[in-house]
């Protein structure tokens, strides 16, 4: 284990390529913001549809899942242990300077989204990672892949040194690139939702020209405008009419009994918003959305095939590749992986969690301590609380009741007179 001083030596920082505490010498007020520098934000037509809304509901519900670094046991791969390990705190609670661990994720999700492909990037490790693969990673920053190269990437991404985003060149074997594992269905060009894009475009377009300040008026006048004179005299009958128009409190004008008014500004029946509905269903079925998970009425089964077909496909996308890139060989053999949890008992209505308690206590799959955790009540002091035991169970009740019983005294008393 390297101490403080020789950690500080060989710290290393992705954008200044060297130990980032040799050479702070400027100065925190150098540049100032009206908003986060480092937040993110959408394209124009992303940001203006509804594209916006099912982007973020998506990510935090990705960020309300716990992603943790963990050890495995050798017999099946399961859980067995968390590692409090640097990543582990970057993935749980600290990710940066700006970012918590769950707000990482939701910013590396809306990326991805956005951008069809994001970066994770380690900005803070204790070694250079080009010089070795056993470094420990300090910091985690959300970057966009600029240009790609064959072994490398050009990444833009937030320094938080000089309070500006700047491009610099990683190594791929060093940085998360994580696809979004719905391209086909949202990035790709002739894809559901850039359809849907295009034609949520077209309908606000068409809104605005029919909101617009003009009237769209037809006046027929009752002589021909063929000629030179009656076109001039056609002109100032329009222009008389617009300044009654506006000189009028109220818009009001008036016109010659020869003379008809069509109005242009109608409301056209056309077929964009029965696109935009069949287009918008789609994308909900490819996606396992449905308008119940939007407005908090779906049920369980569908929160379920919500987090199945949804949630699950990215974040194990975001899970592999941190464990492929991050995690060394060595520390794969030594049974160390990235893998997240979600609690099954946010879903489980209160009038349900005393049945749920009693089947997973009985059956030995909770102790009770561990299911007061899960409610938010205290740990028992109990000796039993902390054991897995059917409670149901009359041989272990009757031994335990008599073991309560029974005072410290007369069973020293049993044991001496045994002994003689």
């Amino acid at each position: 284990m390297p101490t403080i001083g020789e950690r500080f030596k060989r710290s290393w920082n992705a954008f200044m390529g060297r130990d980032p505490t040799s050479s702070r010498t400027y100065s925190a007020y150098n540049y100032a913001y009206g908003m986060r520098p480092d937040r993110f934000s959408l394209h124009g037509t992303n940001a203006k549809t509804i594209v916006a809304s099912i982007y973020n509901r998506i990510a935090v519900d990705c960020a309300q899942i716990d992603i943790r670094h963990v050890r495995l046991d050798s017999m099946f791969g399961n859980y067995k242990e968390t590692i409090n390990s640097s990543l582990n705190e970057c993935l749980s609670l600290n990710a940066n300077m700006d970012q918590t661990g769950k707000a990482l994720i939701q910013d590396a999700v809306m990326s991805m989204f956005d951008e069809g492909c994001v970066a994770i990037l380690p900005t803070d490790t204790t070694t250079t990672p080009t010089v070795s693969d056993s470094y420990q990673i300090d910091k985690i920053r959300v970057g966009r892949i600029v240009q790609w190269y064959p072994d490398s990437v050009r990444i833009e991404a937030y320094n938080e040194l000089t309070g500006k985003k700047q491009e610099i060149v990683m190594l791929k074997k060093n940085v998360c690139i994580v696809e979004n594992p719905f391209y086909a269905t949202m990035n790709s060009p002739n894809s559901i939702l850039q359809r849907l894009k295009r034609l949520l475009v077209q309908i606000d377009r068409t809104n605005e020209q029919n909101s617009s300040d003009k009237i769209d008026l037809i006046i027929q006048l009752p002589y021909q405008t063929k000629s030179q004179v009656r076109q001039e005299q056609a002109a100032k009958r329009l222009r008389d009419i617009e300044s009654q128009l506006m000189g009028s409190k109220y818009g009001i004008a008036y016109i010659d009994a020869t003379e008809r008014v069509t109005q242009l500004n109608r409301s056209i029946e056309n077929n964009l918003w029965s696109q935009a509905t069949d287009l918008t269903n789609q994308l909900y079925n490819q996606l396992g959305l449905t308008e119940a998970i939007f407005n908090g009425k779906a049920n369980e089964q569908e929160m379920l095939n919500y987090y199945n077909r949804t949630i699950e496909p990215i974040l194990t996308a975001i899970t592999l590749e941190m464990e492929r890139k991050w995690l060394s060989r060595t520390a794969r053999t030594q049974l160390q992986a990235i893998r997240f949890f979600r609690d099954p008992f946010k879903l489980v209505p209160v009038n349900d969690l005393a049945e749920v308690a009693d089947k997973f206590t009985r059956n030995e799959i909770m102790t009770s301590n561990e299911f007061r955790a899960v409610i938010g009540m205290k740990p028992s002091k109990s000796k039993n609380a902390d054991q897995l035991v059917n409670s149901n169970n009359v041989t272990y009740g009757t031994q335990t009741r008599r073991q309560e019983e029974e005072p410290p005294e007369e069973m020293e008393t049993d044991n001496q007179l045994q002994d003689e």
